[in-house]
């Protein structure tokens, strides 16, 4: 099949869980004979603020879309020319992805062609888009629910609000993990002097809906040796990151900023707990990241996550520091647990290769 793929900033990225999953669904499906095109937001992005151009990766054809780069209006105006382009590449199938882009998911279908759209959380719900965008992130949902073929979410509850809402069916898909060898701490060390079981992680982008703040304030009254570090990218406005740092008053806490490669999996590896304190979640890949690197996990009592989390880690209420501060110095407190059937729980149920299958037979029907 001739595939596009629309709606993430760039890959090769982990910039946020959109181009993870692009990534890891494009290549794979290029690996297995499809002729797959992912049309990239021209321009710098979180990872190393450089704009790269290619033209190829791991068997994808990579097309670079002009857009404005800080303007909000920066998804809606690459939707819309990636959209247009499109329609000339003679594709079987246009996949979107996420609520915004999804907005021009009714030009293709106009035309004839096949749509999928992957709606990787219900974006509009989040506290950083207000007014106008709020308004555009609805709309793609609408054109999502009214003419795409087939529409993906990551969760029972997304499903149900689509049938709730639009009466609309849709399939459940949840997102996957490559399962990593254990890294021993080296660049993390050199870098930060951290050492195994020597500190609790928060890894992701610095945006509201992460709930950063009340993990800072639930850390900062905690007695513990252990640090507080905080990996990812702006995103969201240099703004919110700067009062994100403003609060880290603590010496204890570690702001390393984006990574990735083998830095990425050494944290994951060597941390003491993983924390994600989140208001809302679509499909938490880091959570995913970090159980299957074996990191003992305690994240905010939302479904999204407690569904990945099954019975493997801790949960707390959300947006309750106190109750936060309370579980991170039990866990401290007790004995590091045996994480080995996480693993093996992750690995057979949340595989690339398991939900590319599943897509590309979603294609064909």
């Amino acid at each position: 099949m001739k595939i596009a793929m629309i709606g993430h900033k760039r890959i090769p990225s982990r910039e946020g869980g959109v181009e993870v999953v692009v990534q890891s669904l494009a290549m794979r499906m290029a690996k297995a004979g499809h002729s797959v095109t992912a049309y990239n937001r021209r321009g710098k992005h979180v990872s190393s603020g450089e704009t790269v151009k290619i033209k190829e990766y791991e068997g994808v054809r990579i097309k670079s879309v002009p857009t404005f780069e800080t303007s909000k209006l920066n998804a809606i105006v690459y939707a819309v020319i990636a959209s247009f382009l499109a329609l000339f590449g003679k594709y079987d199938i246009i996949h979107f992805h996420a609520e915004g882009p999804c907005s021009m998911l009714w030009l293709p279908h106009f035309f004839g062609i096949r749509t999928i759209a992957s709606i990787h959380g219900l974006d509009w719900q989040q506290s950083k888009w207000q007014g106008f965008a709020v308004k555009v992130l609805k709309f793609g949902e609408k054109m999502a629910a009214k003419y795409a073929d087939e529409i993906i979410v990551l969760s029972e509850e997304t499903r149900q609000y689509f049938l709730d809402t639009y009466g609309r069916e849709t399939r459940v898909f949840r997102n996957g993990v490559d399962i990593q060898d254990y890294r021993e701490p080296n660049i993390i060390k050199d870098k930060y002097g951290l050492l195994k079981d020597d500190y609790i992680l928060f890894l992701g982008r610095i945006v509201p809906v992460k709930g950063l703040p009340y993990l800072i304030r639930a850390f900062s009254e905690l007695k513990t040796d252990k640090k507080l570090v905080i990996a990812g990218g702006v995103s969201h406005s240099d703004e919110y990151a700067r009062e994100i740092r403003d609060m880290a008053t603590d010496e204890r806490i570690i702001f390393t900023g984006f990574v990735e490669g083998e830095e990425l999996w050494e944290l994951y590896s060597n941390c003491r707990l993983y924390v994600m304190p989140s208001d809302h979640e679509g499909m938490p890949l880091s959570l995913l990241e970090a159980m299957s690197c074996g990191a003992e996990c305690l994240v905010s009592d939302i479904p999204a996550m407690t569904n990945v989390l099954c019975d493997y880690g801790y949960t707390f209420k959300k947006g309750n520091t106190e109750d936060l501060r309370e579980k991170m110095a039990r866990i401290l407190a007790s004995e590091k647990r045996d994480t080995s059937n996480q693993i093996e729980y992750i690995s057979k149920n949340y595989s690339w290769d398991t939900i590319t299958e599943m897509t590309l037979e979603l294609y064909k029907d």
